[in-house]
């Protein structure tokens, strides 16, 4: 049996990082709530911002519980780069989920439009003048005045144009 002395640092500096993913985790959630009421972001959006965080805090919290115990970081970068690189190779066709992922976060946190704002997509080819009605973390539902109902992926819609129209 191995005595607990001998890992008595490990112990100790994994119940630390598991408090602080703890604390982060509640401070992550605050501040998206307060983000959300602030801007009045809808609910379920925010509720969706929490569940990327927390997954997030998670990956880093198992990363630094390796290293804590005894794994070498450039073995774990090694691993990691070829995990990834096989993951880019096999997932080179869904690069496309990803990016509508990134454009929901970045469209959550930074655009100046929200659910329930009339809109105005300037575009060449087909203009459209809609109200949004949901932003998701793939794609934004728009309905146009004619009741049509237009679903565009969020990385699309977040390189449209895009005039909000103050009634």
């Amino acid at each position: 049996m191995i005595p607990v002395e001998d890992y008595f640092l490990q112990i100790v500096a994994s119940g630390v990082v598991v408090l602080l993913l703890v604390i982060a985790k509640y401070i992550s959630k605050k501040l998206i709530k307060r983000y959300t009421q602030l801007l009045n972001k809808p609910e379920l959006r925010a509720l969706q911002m929490k569940h990327i965080m927390n997954i997030l805090l998670n990956i880093i919290f198992v990363f630094i519980i390796a290293i804590i115990w005894g794994l070498d970081p450039h073995n774990l970068l090694l691993g990691l780069s070829s995990v990834f690189a096989i993951i880019g190779v096999a997932m080179f066709a869904q690069w496309s989920i990803l990016s509508n992922i990134t454009a929901g976060i970045i469209m959550f946190f930074s655009a100046p439009y929200s659910v329930g704002d009339r809109i105005h997509l300037i575009d060449k080819d087909l203009p459209i003048k809609a109200t949004i009605e949901n932003i998701q973390t793939f794609y934004t539902h728009i309905r146009t005045d004619e009741n049509e109902l237009i679903v565009i992926p969020n990385n699309l819609f977040l390189q449209k144009i895009v005039s909000v129209i103050k009634e």
